[in-house]
């Protein structure tokens, strides 16, 4: 009877202990409106504003771990932050390594260019030129995938 009991009580206490008394939320700010930095340096944008509810609602104290998009998943398979809340395409290789929710959002990719400019996000008419793009991103992979190879330079910026 008392192992029994003490065995049900462990189950009970692991069903509460489920959700960690402290979370650490990885998130690359540069990637408004979803996440980035107001005038006074703190996080804002829709991601963050989504987490610190979620947080409040399972009555967790988060922390926000700023890092590149790049080192997002890296750095959750390392644990060095529990979860991450960026814009974050889901793709399979993606897929392969961490989990994701349902999609939240899309957030669809575009081509900018100066106003005057006749540039259009045609093979044709980027070949010859630079198209810099967010290091780690789809538009990265995108860009070295079928356009590098047709003549057009992708240049690769860290986000900081």
């Amino acid at each position: 009877f008392t192992l029994s009991l003490l065995l049900a009580f462990s189950s009970a206490t692991a069903a509460f202990a489920a959700i960690p008394q402290k979370i650490r939320i990885g998130t690359d700010p540069t990637y408004a409106p979803f996440e980035s930095k107001n005038a006074q340096g703190e996080l804002v944008g829709f991601d963050i504003d989504l987490a610190k509810e979620l947080c409040k609602r399972i009555n967790t104290q988060c922390t926000f771990v700023e890092n590149p998009l790049d080192a997002l998943i890296p750095s959750l398979k390392a644990k060095k932050i529990d979860a991450i809340m960026s814009s974050l395409s889901i793709t399979e290789k993606r897929q392969q390594e961490i989990a994701f929710t349902d999609k939240l959002y899309a957030a669809d990719s575009r081509l900018v260019v100066a106003k005057n400019s006749d540039i259009q996000p045609t093979v044709a008419s980027l070949k010859g030129k630079r198209v810099g793009v967010l290091q780690g991103t789809t538009q990265e992979t995108f860009g070295n995938e079928h356009w590098a190879p047709k003549g057009i330079e992708i240049v690769s910026y860290q986000g900081r």
